[in-house]
């Protein structure tokens, strides 16, 4: 009974994690509004990384922050700037129910990887989940004559650079705190946002509304980190994984409810496949030992 309890506190978690996620993406919508994308990046950064700090200190990792310049969290920190700057000019310009699911094919993406650079071997079954999931991926991204979007492609790059993320997370030392990982990931994103926006963009004065917004996204960035992580401690991964692919639920909510706009029944068809591969995987998984999801950031 014990281990049920607290396999439902870290599924709760896991759900309230997604959307806190989800809403910090909604409110980053909102202020790309008459804001460039990498200008609001760096400003959620900003809000996100004052925020988390004292989540961090309150947690009793403040002595593990030296960590953030370790190597391989450094590297894998690159990954998640390459892939966060993919997701926020898609996001800019897509449905954010859209840009979401396609982001949910990394963990399939880690899986090839692994396959290709490990040699792990991946099976029949894991195939085809994989290829429904790919599958999935066009219907939301509905390539016409001329083929995908230039921002369908961007949010598949974002699952990219989170799959790079994760395989090389393998790398980082279980010693160090995953929340203290996930800080190190808010500066460097802070940082390459700021460098990105500098050099590629003009600088727009951010009104107070638009402050509003990035502040409300950091907080919930940080609230998303602290209830995933929470999630992972209190449940066991195989309990607790599957509902990672929450993400695009909140999503196709999210976009209805604020942006007004709803999936169309190829898309939702997509949006359903990628979820229902995803989630086998992570079971299938489940059973053999292993873990496919790993703790998202952007």
């Amino acid at each position: 009974m014990a281990m049920q309890n607290s396999n439902l506190r870290g599924i709760i978690f896991m759900v309230m994690a997604t959307g806190f996620f989800t809403c910090n993406d909604a409110f980053m919508k909102l202020a790309t509004v008459g804001l460039p994308p990498f200008e609001v990046l760096f400003l959620r950064g900003v809000a996100g990384s004052l925020w988390a700090l004292p989540v961090v200190l309150l947690t009793g990792n403040g002595p593990a922050l030296r960590h953030v310049v370790d190597r391989w969290v450094v590297l894998r920190n690159l990954f998640e700037l390459a892939g966060v700057l993919c997701y926020v000019v898609a996001l800019a310009h897509m449905g954010i129910a859209d840009v979401v699911a396609l982001g949910q094919l990394a963990p399939m993406i880690l899986l090839l990887g692994t396959a290709i650079v490990f040699r792990d071997r991946i099976g029949w079954a894991r195939s085809v989940l994989i290829a429904l999931g790919f599958a999935g991926a066009i219907c939301v991204a509905q390539p016409g004559s001329n083929g995908i979007s230039l921002f369908a492609l961007l949010g598949l790059a974002t699952a990219v650079g989170t799959a790079l993320r994760d395989l090389t997370g393998r790398k980082v030392s279980p010693d160090i705190p995953s929340l203290v990982v996930a800080y190190g990931t808010l500066l460097l994103v802070m940082v390459g946002a700021g460098l990105a926006t500098l050099v590629t963009e003009h600088w727009v004065p951010p009104d107070g509304q638009h402050l509003i917004f990035l502040a409300c996204s950091g907080l919930l960035l940080s609230l998303g980190h602290f209830f995933i992580f929470q999630s992972y401690r209190s449940g066991r991964t195989s309990a607790v994984a599957p509902f990672y692919y929450s993400f695009a639920i909140w999503g196709v909510i999210v976009g209805m409810f604020v942006f007004d706009t709803i999936p169309n029944v190829l898309a939702f068809a997509g949006i359903g496949l990628i979820i229902a591969s995803g989630v086998a995987v992570v079971l299938l998984d489940a059973r053999r030992g292993e873990a496919a999801v790993e703790v998202p950031i952007a």
